[in-house]
């Protein structure tokens, strides 16, 4: 600072030392009532984890299932393309404390009026004691899983898969037909795939066919591109895994692009939609989906909601000099 610029900020914080002595001043001569002292617990808990919005005539409700993380001393294996000084500064630019990278964990409802689709299921006790929100977050909202009719899994790694079974192994959700990509399905149920797997993609194969295992006589298998139910499409994004998709809510001019796990952390990948990481069956197709997401969501000012994006995960797709960023989806207390 310049000596002419520390002389007015001194000079500033005289004046409110000045009025914060007279306010005193004045207060003496008047007897100050008695202030009850703070008698409520303390919470212990937030809130429940749900946001609902409009499309059109659908109403879709953001379900979060908690919050894991990723260490800081895992990232570079994380990240094949990790660049330790551009992340410093990407989480700089982010707000972000040192120590770990946080990742919600998110699914989305969708109430059509005549059915109740589930888009991704979460992660039960499968990933630690920090997950697995989703049912009280569902009867925080009303609702039982055995209400939900349809469930599309966008892919079958366990923070989206294993929230289908309950505590002992058994379907969560009673009434539900599951919707599965088929290339999904035929690749986790390859033992082939699963021995040339990397091994970080390998151990996800075991979880995947626990959480199929009893919803196979009601699967419902598809190519992404095929509807799930009037206003709900799904969306071929493949890379993260062979039947990785997405989902578009839509009803009339609106829409929703549900996009699954295009993004992991939205403040390193989406400034670097090249960081890929380890759990991708593809890293470089996965690469090639994430550019071709963001450019189509910002280029037509899609609305997009992810799995991984801060809850309840939100908002638009915008160009930035370095890449692209998330403008979230301002709170609306009216639907």
């Amino acid at each position: 600072m310049s000596t002419q610029q520390l002389n007015k900020f001194a000079g500033r914080r005289d004046v409110l030392r000045g009025v914060s002595l007279a306010a005193a001043g004045l207060a003496a001569p008047f007897a100050m009532p008695r202030l009850a002292g703070a008698s409520a617990p303390l919470a212990q808990q937030q809130v429940p984890g749900l946001y609902r919005l409009r499309i059109g005539q659908l109403e879709v409700t953001a379900l979060l299932d908690g919050h894991t993380a990723f260490q800081d001393q895992a990232l570079p294996g994380l990240f094949p393309n990790y660049d330790a000084t551009v992340a410093g500064r990407l989480r700089q630019q982010a707000f972000m404390p040192a120590g770990a990278v946080p990742l919600a964990v998110n699914a989305y409802l969708v109430n059509t009026g005549g059915r109740l689709i589930l888009i991704d299921a979460g992660a039960a006790g499968a990933l630690g004691p920090t997950l697995g929100q989703i049912p009280r977050n569902l009867a925080a909202a009303g609702l039982t899983p055995a209400q939900v009719d349809t469930i599309v899994i966008t892919h079958f790694h366990r923070d989206h898969a294993a929230g289908l079974l309950d505590a002992e192994g058994h379907a969560l959700f009673p009434n539900a037909e599951l919707v599965v990509a088929e290339a999904e399905v035929a690749y986790w149920d390859d033992d082939a795939a699963m021995s040339q797997a990397r091994p970080a993609v390998r151990s996800f194969f075991e979880p995947a066919r626990r959480s199929l295992a009893p919803y196979r006589d009601r699967l419902r298998r598809i190519t992404p591109g095929q509807e799930v139910s009037a206003g709900v499409v799904t969306l071929p994004l493949p890379g993260h895994t062979p039947g990785h998709m997405g989902v578009r809510v839509h009803s009339g001019p609106e829409q929703l692009i549900v996009w699954g796990d295009v993004v992991h952390t939205q403040a390193l990948q989406m400034p670097r939609p090249d960081w890929s990481i380890a759990f991708d069956s593809d890293p470089g197709q996965a690469a090639e989906t994430r550019r071709r997401t963001f450019d189509m969501a910002a280029t037509d000012r899609l609305l997009v909601a992810g799995m991984h994006l801060d809850f309840p995960g939100i908002g638009y797709v915008v160009r930035r000099q370095e890449g692209y960023g998330l403008e979230p989806l301002p709170w609306r207390s009216a639907l």
